[in-house]
């Protein structure tokens, strides 16, 4: 059985500052070999299907994204799950509480992508009995702030020197062009894509593809994610908080909830439970402990709503079920 040790720990949370960086300068930081380092990235790659994926933030993009909560019948929650999954345009798709319910992120690219679904193909599925769609209005933690940014693998002075350059504050939302969409396209298959290949696959030369890509890091469109099994590092139980927060204390609620380290998501949604939290545990005894002396130690939340995940059907990437 695979049994990751300190130094897988360390290569992730490097590959989470950044996933471009090279294999030589990850070794030089952490003291070992190149090959030592290659070596274990294909390890990780097998024993815990490590993928490094090129991310867009939407939110530099101007689009808005939506979490739906969707409410089936046994049977057609994981076809539901695995159909939604197929699509390009959702992510974090999870199998919910008894079975009965499908969560679900969605980041729909324009308002005819987010209507078809919402206001025609979902709620015409047979054996769907509900529908509720959250728009999120501010993140607290997630998208560039990775979970593994948390685990302290690194010492400081090996963040600072792996860690990338910040991106800019874009005053208005960037524009990408038809190379820009393409790259962009590619990374999010394989964040490590060289640029020979990039350059192949957009018949542009390496020097464009280089400067395109350090543009789209620059302005924070562009930003690395680690994708990987939880469960061989210890980490089985997952779990949704759904809060109701006074509005008063929304922005102080959302802050302390995004340094507490078992929150790999935290945002400000539209509804009556205003507040979702995604979480990762290891069992679910610390689950309960985190609920008792963390969040219900946050002032202003006046109700939680925990709904554990059965199974999660799609992260960034899809595998169907063999």
């Amino acid at each position: 059985m695979y049994q990751p040790d300190a130094l897988d720990l360390r290569l992730l949370q490097a590959l989470q500052l950044d996933g471009r960086a090279p294999f030589s300068r990850i070794a030089e930081v952490l003291g070992v070999s190149d090959q030592t380092i290659a070596r274990r990235y294909r390890r990780l790659r097998t024993e815990a299907r490590l993928k490094v994926l090129g991310m867009a933030d939407h939110g530099r993009l101007g689009r808005t994204n939506w979490i739906m909560r969707l409410r089936c019948n046994p049977e057609a929650a994981e076809p539901l799950a695995d159909a939604l999954a197929r699509r390009p345009d959702t992510s974090y798709i999870g199998l919910m509480s008894g079975g009965t319910e499908v969560m679900c992120a969605m980041k729909p690219r324009n308002q005819q992508d987010r209507d078809e679904l919402l206001l025609d193909r979902l709620p015409r599925t047979r054996r769907v009995t509900s529908v509720d769609a959250y728009c999120v209005l501010h993140h607290f933690y997630g998208g560039p702030l990775g979970w593994l940014n948390k685990i302290d693998a690194l010492d400081p002075a090996q963040e600072t020197a792996l860690r990338p350059p910040l991106p800019e504050t874009a005053p208005q939302a960037v524009v990408p062009d038809a190379l820009d969409e393409k790259l962009l396209e590619l990374l999010r298959q394989d964040g490590r894509t060289t640029a020979t290949d990039l350059a192949t696959a957009t018949g542009q030369t390496e020097s464009v593809v280089k400067r395109r890509v350090k543009a789209l890091r620059g302005t924070g469109v562009l930003y690395f994610d680690i994708e990987y099994d939880h469960e061989p590092f210890g980490h089985g139980t997952e779990a949704v908080l759904w809060l109701r927060v006074e509005p008063t204390r929304l922005r102080a609620a959302g802050q302390a909830l995004a340094h507490h380290r078992e929150v790999r998501f935290a945002a400000v949604v539209s509804g009556e439970a205003n507040v979702v939290v995604s979480v990762l545990c290891r069992t679910t005894e610390e689950l309960f402990a985190y609920l008792a002396d963390r969040v219900g130690a946050i002032q202003g939340v006046r109700a939680v709503e925990t709904v554990p995940t059965l199974r999660q059907v799609k992260t960034h990437t899809y595998a169907p079920r063999r």
